[in-house]
């Protein structure tokens, strides 16, 4: 792609896309809807990408270049980041004593608890989950009143003993999941959200990253960015190693397989999803060739 095609998406996506500064009015008068799709890249500056790791200034960086609910969900990412100045600390281990927490502080939902945390690390796809049920929290004040007890059960991120949620299991246990669990539990699950391809990736949309190597990482995009050598990245929030826990990281397409990008449509499905529904769990990434 030539640089003056580089600069001219980057600056109609300054002009088409902004977080607005107070949401709670569109709450009030339901204007809320998705985020917009119309194929411009979201390429994100240097100077985006140059504020410090652990900032809580995500929506005022990155919410130029989007809109819609994904603005709540990098208000959101701000306000889980606000638990962890430091990053916290990266943990993930499933027989550790005390167990592993997938985020560090007591996560709510509309003032239920879903978990206490024995520790204060997290790992990716507890930041990514913590930032959604935050998202739910501000898009629904009224929340406490709509949800039932089986769909509140099945977001908890324990069982009712206490113990470990397999992946897999419930809302939780499918995000949880090995391969792409946004698609498990947002997409198929949930109905919440629905599959965006690369090129309509926005600041806010979830995003699960397959990795060459065999791994995975749950994030939040937060954009693409070229590098003075002309090296394709994607910008994104998450728990991991780099960060000690919570933080903004950068990757190189040539590390990624595959990716899975979700977007929230539907946010108002929370209130009316089966919690039994089953999931299919081979889904086929998508390849990112820019």
């Amino acid at each position: 792609m030539k640089a003056e095609l580089l600069i001219t998406s980057i600056l109609l996506t300054v002009l088409i896309y902004s977080c607005k500064s107070d949401n709670s009015d569109e709450i009030e008068n339901a204007q809320i809807a998705a985020a917009k799709s119309d194929g411009i890249l979201t390429l994100v500056s240097e100077e985006d990408i140059s504020i410090a790791p652990h900032s809580t200034r995500v929506t005022e960086v990155f919410g130029t270049y989007t809109d819609g609910y994904n603005c709540f969900i990098l208000e959101a990412i701000d306000k889980v980041q606000s638990t962890a100045p430091d990053g916290g600390g990266y943990f993930a281990s499933v027989s550790a004593v005390p167990p592993e927490t997938p985020i560090g502080y007591p996560l709510s939902l509309f003032g239920n608890r879903l978990f206490e945390p024995q520790r204060k690390t997290s790992y990716c796809s507890g930041s990514s989950y913590a930032v959604f049920i935050e998202t739910m929290n501000m898009i629904f004040p009224d929340g406490a009143e709509r949800l039932t007890e089986d769909r509140l059960e099945s977001l908890n991120i324990v069982e009712k003993d206490g113990g470990r949620r397999e992946d897999n299991i419930k809302f939780w246990g499918k995000w949880n999941d090995d391969g792409f669990g946004n698609h498990f539990a947002l997409v198929q699950y949930s109905r919440i959200g629905r599959v965006i391809e690369p090129r309509n990736a926005r600041p806010g949309d979830f995003m699960n990253i397959s990795w060459k190597s065999g791994n995975g990482h749950s994030v939040v995009f937060l954009g693409w960015h070229i590098s003075r050598d002309g090296k394709w990245n994607v910008v994104y929030w998450a728990s991991q190693k780099s960060t000690n826990g919570l933080g903004i990281g950068i990757a190189s397409l040539d590390r990624i397989k595959n990716v899975m990008i979700v977007r929230v449509t539907d946010p108002e499905n929370l209130f009316t999803f089966d919690p039994s529904k089953e999931t299919k769990r081979n889904i086929e990434g998508m390849t990112l060739n820019f």
